[in-house]
């Protein structure tokens, strides 16, 4: 190995100074000789096959030692950190220092190191209590309605709308005479018993008739994502082109039976089922989030390295913008909405990101601490589970699944929630 140097810098780095003496390089500056030979061939060799000295002469030493230095950079800097036991993440910063042909190399590594619990959380302190949940039959009820709705049959009609109606319109939006970017539509479903549109614009249309074409101004809300809008003024043009009564079906056996039981009896026995599952892991989830916040609040941890903040963060962004695209709504528009600009809303995740990097941290090392494995039949139950369910001429998908890669991956998010199992034994009342 080569003479090294580590010093432990802020903001959890690691600093490593090499000196690799011409010894410990000759093997890689050989194959530095084969390489450049084989790429660039020699008169008179074989590709691959020319002398140290014939490829000196035919393309300067120094040409041997610069392809030889990722090689040896990489392979010294791996083995330190493994004989070290260093856990370095992302890619280390690289300085050459000397590369002279004939003498020692010498570099550095500057690399980020994973953050280390200092102190780990008495656990009995860090007790919390998932709450029990109670569904009614008036959850149930709602949940009922909402099918109704989604089996509701809409018949024409030929008479002013009422406020269970929908109504078909052709509208458009105008402010000081200008038509609003996106503000004309035709055929716009409006149903009069939802309170999702701009406030007061259902009242409006209250009694229009098919045929029947209604101008009003209405003022958009003070909170609207849309700040040219919000709180100003708008002028709507409304023609209303049909109008819906919306029949709910009766709750009876039928109407089960087109779910697929056979009764509203079993019916509302299965909602209420489900709905207690469904609130339940609702409660267990927050219990499990406030016992994670317990447990980081009563750790200790060295610096979390800015590369982990960032990376963190830069997941964070993607996860939200996801969600607004999810939801039709435009990033710019999201932004403006929460008076927030895309710099400002990375600043304002760092904490979180912290906090989620430490969580991490936290249960990896309690899984080290405990003596927390996943044994290799476990591993490869998983792997099989996954490859069941991919549909066999997947090719790309199923040797991806069977890689080396995935298969640590899967064991180590086996491993983590071995070990949040058993933190939640432990603290979870």
């Amino acid at each position: 190995m080569p003479e090294t140097k580590i010093t432990q810098m802020p903001k959890s780095e690691v600093k490593i100074e090499f000196t690799v003496s011409v010894e410990e390089a000759q093997p890689y500056l050989d194959e530095a000789v084969k390489e450049i030979s084989t790429a660039k061939p020699i008169q008179g060799f074989r590709p691959g096959k020319a002398t140290y000295e014939d490829v000196k002469r035919a393309y300067g030493e120094m040409a041997v030692w610069e392809q030889a230095l990722e090689r040896i950079v990489r392979a010294f800097y791996v083995k330190t950190i493994l004989s070290e036991n260093l856990d370095t993440i992302g890619s280390p910063e690289i300085a050459v220092d000397q590369l002279v042909p004939g003498q020692a190399i010498k570099f550095s590594v500057i690399a980020p190191v994973e953050p280390k619990v200092l102190e780990f959380p008495d656990l009995s302190k860090c007790k919390v209590t998932a709450k029990k949940v109670h569904i009614g039959e008036k959850n149930v009820d709602e949940v009922v309605e909402q099918m109704r709705k989604m089996r509701r049959v809409e018949s024409r009609v030929e008479r002013p709308a009422t406020g269970d109606d929908l109504v078909v319109i052709d509208l458009e939006m105008k402010k000081d005479q200008v038509l609003l970017e996106g503000g004309s539509g035709r055929d716009y479903r409006v149903y009069l018993g939802e309170d999702h549109y701009i406030p007061g614009f259902t009242a409006k249309m209250q009694g229009i008739k098919e045929g029947e074409e209604r101008t009003f101004t209405l003022p958009f809300p003070a909170e609207h994502y849309q700040k040219h809008l919000a709180g100003k003024d708008v002028d709507f043009t409304a023609k209303a082109k049909t109008v819906f009564e919306l029949k709910l079906p009766e709750v009876n056996d039928e109407f089960a039976k087109g779910v697929g039981i056979e009764t509203v009896e079993k019916l509302r026995e299965k909602l209420k089922e489900n709905l207690t599952i469904e609130a339940q892991q609702k409660s267990d989830e927050a219990a499990e989030i406030e016992m994670l916040d317990k447990l980081v609040d009563r750790s200790k941890f060295s610096e979390v390295p800015d590369l982990l903040v960032n990376e963190e963060v830069r997941r964070m962004m993607h996860e939200i913008e996801h969600g607004v695209e999810e939801q039709g709504m435009k990033w710019q528009d999201y932004l403006a909405s929460i008076k927030k600009t895309g710099d400002e809303l990375k600043l304002a995740f760092v904490p979180q990101a912290i906090r989620r990097i430490q969580t991490a941290v936290l249960i990896k090392q309690l899984a080290k601490k405990e003596n927390i494995t996943v044994t290799e039949e476990e591993a490869d139950a998983e792997i099989d589970k996954i490859l069941d369910s991919l549909r066999p001429d997947d090719k790309e998908t199923r040797e991806r699944v069977a890689s080396a890669q995935y298969r640590e991956y899967v064991a180590i998010q086996m491993r983590n929630r071995k070990t949040l199992e058993w933190v939640k034994k432990e603290c979870v009342g």
